[in-house]
């Protein structure tokens, strides 16, 4: 066993969290004998800031038949929520499997503990993501089993057989971003094993949605669906869309044609009216006849009521009838309508205090006018039929594109774009003990946003984006914007902006930005004027002449080109901060393009090995290391491929290599980030999740506990604090603080007994309470708070093994041997004897000042791996010793705390005790300052004297609660010895005379200590108790005020008065003493604190 000694300069911050990575990496190289088999860092975790007032993209609920206040939510990229309590409260059930969309959820009718979830959401918009198949839980959510249909990609309706839950049904769309997979309506009678595909029509046709006559589950109608998306297109309609219908469970079908439009058809959205057998309704896209039908007949002929149509069917085209009145239909959509005449005329819902875009509504059966609708802005209720609403605003599940942290301080800020739900600006942490709130966020512009960067001169400065290249200059201070978008000259056609458009400042001159459509621009002056410093750099291709679905579609093709980025535009930027006008652009055709003059000439690389041609370039980075490395991130989902693509050059882009082959099969690589100290440790953002090297690729290591399986779509580091940022798409943005230690060699740390990691400077603050003590005060449980990092100084330490018992490493030992089969030996008598006595293992740190003096120790776990321990900045507190469970704190109730210490230089060391003796760990002292955190012009400079006199009180306060101990053992003791009187003959009336006096002087002592509750009891006036003096002293150890004068009288008082009744209770412990020595001699039964005088005679 080796002792590690090399220590971090810069080590874990107070924001460091618990449980992290997934232990063994995800690709391990055979000849690298370096990594350990268990990553030694694994028991840090990433810690999610919100937010939650914007929520994000529902797709389905699921609602408890009988209790309307259980229900579940899927989300179109955050997976699944569960309420108990009518979304008071929520829980995510879904974290751990292998998609993060949903598309549907289905709750069983026969019981409710059984549900079904369809993976991918089920919509063909830009940002969908796909799924894996079916999932079944059998208890409520608590736990999922996958049961097929893996290559469905997106699952849009899901039915369960009210008479037999084995007999399912389920709708799969099929992948969206390429042929082939689980197409169809499947079903399967056994609960899942096995599965039937009842209607497959070719490899670009799913099935959208289906209904069954509640009557006879052999008769449904069915809506097929031919879509295709790319980066450059969408065809939301073929040939094979249409409606079909079955009589006989699905062994043969018609496809309907009577009273439908002709052509090519689109998303065909279906409703059966629950009130009336036989009526469905269908929404039908389609280049001419589009609009609303119904059929009376289950689908065997069709009229048409409307020209209804939503705005963007391959978004909405979802219809819900109300389950009595078979006439009042709702259609989500950007705007939500309904119609109360079967669909003939249409009139929006109320959107005046709700996000708008409706995907999923949920009617109450028993009462109509009670809904829960559900869109891109989370979930709300209406108990009024949807004029007015109730937001749920404590569901995290914001989908950010892009995000940026600045340099403010203490804290920083963190600001991001997210999908429709504005852009947005939060601090890393607050000094409250709400944590972050919904209201620490900030909108700083609104639709769609993307990447928000600050100038690194003035913070308060920010530019930020909305959809397809809108760009704006805010100031924080004002919330005054400045739309400074590059603007085309007179006659020449509009730039092709991106979705997702790139923005950087230079590094090298800061207000110098660089904003990229298809050219890249640049400005000196902070967006006023723009310069082009590029041609057009894609590949300037048609993207009407590209093959979708086999073949070349015409102008008509329904829904041609709807909601997709003009193809051939940048969506990488990065600039070299080692050498300025050195930038790499990539685009969404499959190019990188380099430039080391600013712009006059540049270099194209158009292919890349192992890398498929015309794969979007999603993040491009340049090295802070060396000038000629940089990093690319390629993305080709939207091709179907979900491989991932990482590339390195180390020569200026001129060749690129791999360095993903480690990572996933599964997941495409979004982006990337290098550290800024050690150039081989490196994070990359996957489709599925959130990696790291130590290695420079050769091996990854997958973030994994406390971090859900999540698309991750942008990482920044914020250097300063040596923070990784980051922005998943659809459960808001995370920070794993402080993550140094990943710069030190996994094996090394594995191998040391003990390593404690440099510790990071502390600020020192008094807390906020706006809304009371605790952390939601009284706001009530559905308040959102996301974590703030522990408070105070945090101690990172690692244990290269578990600190053990004797009796724990033999049962340990007989466990292994059990599994195995062998016999387990029985210990000798000696040995359980030995384990009976031993005293458990421990693991202390001791705190000093920088004069040597121990100000407080502490304690940490004493499990292999890798923890933390937080001291709160202050010295003991001075509350009693006690083993007993500490009773719930009241709202206004605050833990015991003891006074703050000094703000100076602080030691900490570790030492390990084992089988009862403490020894300190080898070369491990770490040295680290608190710093006072002023904030306002009341707080003393004289550090010292508060402290000085925060510790006096402390020790009066011991005093006192010693006294109190003692006071109420005395009362117990003459209680029991005045009881004794009566069964000792020996003990005569005088001496119960003198044992009332005791007691009589023990009342008058607790009066002094405690107040006369005999005149309080009936709201009298009575002087004060010293026990109330020292109360309203301690209430000062929330500031950091000079003291007031008030507090100096009032200590003065009580010190003065307790000396009194600390000596009468010295006295009155003599007496109680003599007391029992003559009831023992006298023979009197045990009283408590007695000890017996007894030997043989």
């Amino acid at each position: 066993m080796t002792s590690f000694r090399t220590i971090l300069k810069a080590g874990l911050s107070a924001s460091v969290a618990l449980i992290l990575f997934a232990g063994p990496s995800a690709g391990v190289s055979a000849k690298d004998k370096s990594v350990p088999k268990a990553n030694p860092f694994s028991n840090l975790k990433p810690r999610m800031i919100g937010p939650a007032h914007t929520s994000g993209r529902i797709s389905d609920f699921a609602v408890h038949p009988q209790k309307s206040n259980i229900f579940y939510v899927a989300t179109s990229s955050g997976g699944i929520w569960k309420t108990v309590n009518n979304g008071i409260t929520w829980t995510p059930i879904f974290d751990r499997y292998g998609s993060y969309a949903i598309g549907n959820i289905e709750m069983d009718p026969s019981n409710s503990d059984v549900l079904w979830a369809g993976t991918g959401e089920n919509n063909s918009q830009r940002s969908v993501a796909n799924g894996d198949g079916i999932y079944k839980s059998t208890d409520g959510g608590k736990s999922w089993s996958h049961v097929g249909l893996k290559n469905s990609g997106h699952i849009s309706t899901i039915w369960i057989n009210p008479e037999n839950g084995n007999h399912v049904r389920v709708a799969s769309q099929g992948p969206l971003w390429s042929s082939g997979g689980d197409r169809g309506l499947f079903e399967t009678h056994d609960g899942g094993k096995t599965w039937k595909n009842l209607l497959e029509i070719d490899e670009h046709t799913g099935v959208n949605e289906f209904v069954v006559d509640l009557a006879n589950p052999d008769h449904m109608v069915v809506s097929s669906y031919q879509r295709r998306r790319h980066v450059w297109t969408l065809i939301n309609g073929g040939p094979g869309s249409g409606i079909h219908r079955t009589t006989d469970g699905g062994k043969t079908w018609t496809k309907v044609r009577s009273g439908l439009p002709g052509g090519d058809l689109g998303r065909i959205g279906l409703a059966a009216a629950p009130s009336q057998p036989g009526l469905v309704y269908a929404i039908i896209e389609a280049n001419k006849g589009k609009g609303i039908y119904v059929s009376e007949n289950f689908g065997v002929s069709w009229t048409k009521r409307s020209s209804h149509m939503t705005t963007s069917p391959q978004y909405y085209n979802e219809l819900f009838v109300d389950p009595k009145d078979p006439n009042k239909i709702y259609s989500t959509d950007t705007f939500t309508q309904v119609s109360k005449d079967g669909g003939r005329t249409w009139k929006w819902l109320s959107v005046r205090s709700r996000h708008v875009d409706d995907h999923a509504l949920w009617i109450n059966p028993k009462n109509t006018d009670h809904l829960i609708i559900g869109g891109d802005g989370g979930v709300y209720e209406s108990y009024d039929a949807g004029d007015q609403w109730r937001h749920m605003g404590n569901l995290p599940i914001a989908q950010f594109y892009r995000i940026t942290p600045d340099n403010s301080a203490p804290f920083y800020n963190v600001c991001g774009g997210t999908q429709d739900n504005n852009s947005l600006c939060a601090p890393s942490r607050t000094t409250s003990v709400h944590g972050i709130l919904n209201h620490d966020w900030q909108i700083i512009l609104g639709g769609d946003g993307y990447k928000a960067v600050f100038d690194p001169e003035d913070p308060n400065i920010i530019y930020t984006q909305y959809q397809y290249g809108g760009l704006a200059r805010f100031d924080k201070r004002t919330s005054q914007k400045a739309y400074i978008t590059p603007q085309p000259a007179s006659g020449e056609n509009k730039y092709k902006w991106n979705w997702n458009t790139p923005i950087i400042v230079s590094p090298h001159k800061s207000t110098r930005i660089y904003y990229a459509a298809e050219k890249l621009f640049k400005s000196d002056d902070r967006g006023d004027n723009w310069t082009v410093v590029s041609p057009d750099l894609t590949r300037q291709l048609d993207r009407n002449k590209l093959k979708v679905m086999d073949r070349v579609w015409s102008v008509d093709a329904i829904a041609k080109n709807d909601s997709t980025s003009i193809y051939g535009s940048i969506i990488g930027l990065s600039e070299s901060s080692l050498k300025e006008g050195l930038l790499y652009i990539g685009t969404d055709d499959g190019l990188i393009q380099i430039t080391e003059d600013g712009g006059k000439t540049w270099r194209k690389v158009s292919q890349f090995k192992g890398v498929p041609d015309m794969s979007l370039i999603e993040d491009v980075v340049a090295s802070v290391h060396d000038e000629n490395v940089a990093y690319a991130a390629i993305d080709n989902h939207k091709r179907g491929d979900y491989k991932p693509y990482l590339l390195k050059t180390t020569d200026k882009g001129k060749k690129w290599k791999l360095i993903s082959k480690g990572l996933p099969a599964r997941g495409s690589v979004h982006t990337i980030a290098e550290d800024h100290r050690d150039p081989n440790l490196l994070f990359a953002g996957t489709e599925y999740g959130l990696f790291f090297t130590q290695d420079g690729g050769d091996n990854w290591t997958q973030i994994k506990n406390g971090f859900p399986t999540i698309a991750v779509r942008d990482l920044e580091i914020q250097r300063r604090e040596n923070d990784l940022v980051i922005g998943t798409f659809g459960r808001g943005i995370y920070i794993l603080d402080d993550y140094s230690p990943l710069r030190l060699k996994a094996a090394d740390v594995a191998e040391a007994k003990a390593t404690l990691f440099s510790v990071k400077d502390a600020w020192q603050y008094i807390p906020s309470t706006r809304f009371g003590n605790n952390r939601r005060g009284s706001r009530g449980d559905q308040l959102f708070s996301a974590d703030n990092p522990d408070y105070g100084a945090i101690f990172t330490y690692h244990l290269g093994h578990s600190l053990m018992t004797e009796k724990a490493r033999r049962m340990k030992s007989e466990g292994e041997k059990a599994k195995k089969g062998e016999d387990t030996p029985y210990p000798t008598f000696d040995v359980l004897r030995r384990e009976s006595v031993e005293e458990a293992p421990a693991v202390e740190f001791i705190i000093r000042d920088e004069k040597g003096a121990i100000v407080r120790k502490l304690n940490g776990r004493t499990a292999k791996g890798m923890h933390r321990v937080a001291w709160d900045l202050r010295h003991e507190a001075p509350d009693s010793v006690s083993f007993a469970k500490r009773r719930e704190l009241l709202p206004w109730e605050s833990p015991p705390r003891g006074a703050l210490v000094v703000p100076g230089r602080y030691t900490v060391e570790l030492g390990l005790r084992e089988k009862g003796k403490l020894v300190m760990v080898e070369d491990q002292k770490q040295s680290f300052t608190v710093k006072a955190l002023v904030k306002s012009p009341e707080e003393t400079e004289d550090r010292a004297a508060l402290t000085d006199f925060m510790q006096k009180t402390v020790d009066l306060e011991k005093a006192l609660l010693s006294a109190t101990s003692s006071s109420r053992a005395f009362s117990n003791r003459l209680r029991y010895l005045k009881a004794a009187i009566l069964r000792t003959p020996a003990l005569d009336e005088e001496y119960g005379v003198r044992l009332r006096a005791v007691e009589a002087r023990l009342k008058s002592v607790n009066v002094a200590l405690f107040g006369d509750s005999a005149i309080a009891s009936i709201n009298e006036p009575t002087p004060m108790s010293i026990r109330q003096r020292v109360g309203t002293i301690t209430g000062h150890w929330g500031a950091v005020w000079k003291v007031p004068g008030v507090h100096k009288r009032a200590y003065k008082i009580a010190a003065s008065e307790f000396a009194g009744a600390q000596a009468e209770l010295k006295a009155i412990s003599e007496a109680l003493l003599t007391l029992e020595a003559e009831a023992t001699k006298a023979g009197a039964p045990h009283t408590p604190g007695r000890l017996s005088d007894w030997s043989e005679k």
